[in-house]
Parts: C-alpha cells; structure tokens; sequence
C-alpha cells in the first residue's frame, strides 16, 4: 500500500476556451485526490491564460492514483462556470518520486478546451516497524 505525501506544483494553464464574452475569465482550480478537495486562488482577470504557481500537499494513504483538477470560472453574483477537467494517473509518479511541470489537456464533454501545467513530488511515508527494528538494532550494536 503507497503512504505518504504528495506535492502539487500548479503552474498555469493556457489556450482556454473564454466562458465570459464580456469580459475575462477569472478561473480558478479545484484539486481532488481521494476525499481530498483543495482550491487554487483566482487568477483575476488573467482570462483564458491564468497563472497560479502554487502548492499544494495532500495525503496518500491507499493505492488510489487518480487524480483530478477541474478548472472554473468565478463570476460574482452567478453559479461558477465549469472550463474543463483532467484527470491524471499518478502511477509514475510513484514509481519515480517525481514529475517534472507537465502540460495535460483540459477537457469538457471529451472535447479539448485548453492544457494545464502541473507538477508532482511524491515523499513516501517512513515504514514505522523498520524504523522502530533499526532503532533496536543501533541499541544492541552500541552496548555490545
């Protein structure tokens, strides 16, 4: 079972498609891993090219390796529009420990609205039986 922590690097997104014709998007990003939602802050008026470079860390604590990023669109005083979506396997990243800032597409009703870039750390969680094992052994090794 995969344990431990993963480092979101939210980079930006580009190319997407305007859902505001009067004025610029104000798009924000929801974060889901597991029951684990987070939000990005809102890139006002940065319209189909927001940046955000931010982070976040959510937990791993089972061999779940979906991940998604829905993007919206803020408008006061309305429901926020939805942009797109993508959804990305984290599979590698557990493997290799980390992903470097990658571009995924942005998809709404299987059809491409844009591209995100995003990166992943993974940091697995110490094996606290092994830790607890060395411990003992370091023990014995010093008074022997």
């Amino acid at each position: 079972m995969v344990q431990g922590k993963i480092e979101v690097l939210l980079v930006g997104a580009k190319g997407l498609e305007n859902n505001d014709y009067l004025k610029d998007m104000d798009t924000y990003a929801i974060l889901k891993f597991c029951s684990q939602e987070q939000r990005s802050s809102i890139a006002s008026g940065k319209g189909v090219e927001p940046e955000w470079n931010e982070n976040f860390v959510f937990t791993v604590s089972n061999n779940v390796s979906g991940f998604k990023i829905r993007l919206m669109d803020s408008d006061s005083g309305n429901e926020d529009d939805f942009v797109g979506e993508v959804e990305i396997s984290l599979e590698a990243l557990f493997d290799e420990g980390s992903l470097p800032p990658t571009v995924y597409n942005v998809v709404k009703d299987e059809e491409y609205k844009g591209e995100i870039k995003v990166g992943f750390t993974f940091t697995p969680e110490e094996n606290r039986s092994r830790g607890y094992e060395e411990e003992s052994y370091g023990g014995w090794n010093q008074s022997g």
